[in-house]
């Protein structure tokens, strides 16, 4: 005989924040580690963006996209044609198992009638996905004379939203935080998206 349960209150709460979308703020935690030899922020702080060989794909100039708000925040200014500093941007992301999905693949029975409960499943005929995602953020900040390496810092982030435009640039923004001397050693670091910025 299978075993049934009802959603916990905390999954309810989730799966009704994913339907409300941006009715209300989110905040994007990152684990955040950076290191710096920089004491204050360079003056001119002209950059441009550096790509590895392997970095030269159409999806490298979104992940930039995303990047540049929070470089700019952080006192940097884009030029190419004079940049004193050479950064290089990265982001992957990878689906993985959602905390909120529950080991029993059985059936259960939700508020309104029976449904399949597998990742968040659950309501009358209702098929509602908790799907979650793995990234990952990295910012490295070089000389553009000489190559050297002044800053280097990356953010890891897990969570429920699927759009990359609204989660990016709210970690770029994480591992940058504290510029030009940030923290030292692993620490979180919250930003939260306004209601506007999350549509």
């Amino acid at each position: 005989m299978k075993q049934f349960s009802f959603p916990s209150v905390g999954a309810v709460a989730l799966v009704a924040a994913l339907l409300s979308g941006c009715a209300t703020s989110i905040t994007v935690d990152s684990q955040v580690q950076a290191f710096s030899s920089l004491t204050a922020v360079p003056a001119p702080a002209t950059y441009k963006f550096d790509r590895l060989p392997s970095m030269q794909e159409p999806g490298q100039a979104r992940v930039e996209a995303m990047a540049d708000p929070a470089l700019h925040k952080a006192g940097f200014r884009r030029d190419d044609a004079a940049a004193r500093y050479a950064i290089q941007v990265t982001g992957r992301v990878q689906r993985i198992v959602s905390p909120w999905a529950d080991p029993w693949a059985g059936p259960m029975f939700g508020g309104f009638g029976w449904a399949h409960r597998r990742g968040g499943r659950f309501g009358f005929g209702m098929d509602v996905e908790s799907p979650w995602y793995h990234r990952e953020a990295a910012v490295i900040v070089r000389e553009a004379a000489g190559n050297k390496v002044v800053f280097e810092s990356h953010a890891v982030h897990d969570g429920p939203w699927m759009d990359n435009t609204m989660v990016f640039p709210a970690m770029f923004e994480a591992a940058l935080a504290g510029f030009p001397q940030p923290p030292a050693g692993a620490r979180r670091v919250d930003i939260t998206i306004a209601p506007a910025q999350s549509q």
